[in-house]
């Protein structure tokens, strides 16, 4: 039985603050892995969180980061797209807050600074897609209902890939158009990326998280929770992260 132990966080990313959450097991002896988890566009809120602990509970440290700064939170989808929006207008600012939470995280007492990686939720998702496409210290992303086109470099920009990269996609997700899916696939193999793209049919955007068909309900957005999804995707992670830390 994992003993999780947490701790807030507050690091400084281009003079703002940002707020962590930072989980590990106590009963692991030594070093462990640490893996980021980056939100939503609802910022880093519970979900992200349990996130962490969930990665605490698999032997790793598990690091929910703040993109947005402040550990601002939206209420509502008018307030996260805005948070969302400002972020992604510059995206020289999303790899420098990413990279900032990336060196907390190979910092902390617990982690081993040279095994890393990352995984994110839909913004977030796309968000650790662009960060192996732009050559972060990372041994592997794994995106789940992400943005995938923050996976596909600008051009002439771009680094070696080195992450190994999954991508957990909803074969019924409207909101990810099939342009941007065959659009990032050519990307990945343009780069020669070691990429593992995994369907999931029936499911829609937010298949990972809980709330996603109270939130789509209630917002009237084409989000809907998928507990098969949700459980086959992260059992495939972990997986993933085994091969890639091993």
């Amino acid at each position: 039985m994992a003993k999780i132990q947490s701790e807030e966080m507050s690091y400084s990313a281009d003079g703002v603050e940002m707020k962590a959450y930072i989980a590990w097991d106590s009963d692991v002896a030594g070093e462990r892995p640490g893996v980021l988890v980056v939100h939503e566009w609802w910022g880093n809120n519970p979900y992200a969180r349990r996130r962490a602990d969930m990665l605490a509970a698999l032997g790793y440290t598990g690091m929910a980061l703040d993109m947005y700064g402040e550990g601002k939170v939206a209420d509502n989808p008018d307030e996260a797209g805005g948070l969302m929006n400002g972020l992604l207008a510059d995206l020289g600012t999303v790899r420098s807050r990413f990279t900032a939470a990336l060196d907390v995280l190979k910092a902390h007492p617990t982690t081993d600074s040279g095994k890393s990686a990352a995984i994110g939720y839909c913004m977030g998702g796309g968000i650790v897609l662009h960060m192996a496409r732009y050559g972060a210290d990372l041994k592997a992303v794994g995106s789940f209902h992400g943005a995938l086109p923050l996976g596909v470099a600008a051009e002439g920009e771009g680094a070696e890939m080195t992450a190994r990269v999954a991508v957990y996609h909803g074969e019924d997700d409207v909101l990810i158009p099939g342009e941007a899916v065959t659009a990032f696939k050519a990307e990945m193999a343009k780069t020669g990326a070691d990429c593992l793209f995994v369907p999931l049919p029936m499911a829609l955007h937010g298949f990972s998280n809980p709330a996603a068909t109270t939130n789509g309900e209630k917002y009237g957005l084409p989000l809907r929770f998928d507990e098969r999804a949700d459980n086959a995707s992260w059992n495939h992670m972990q997986l993933v992260l085994e091969s890639a830390f091993k």
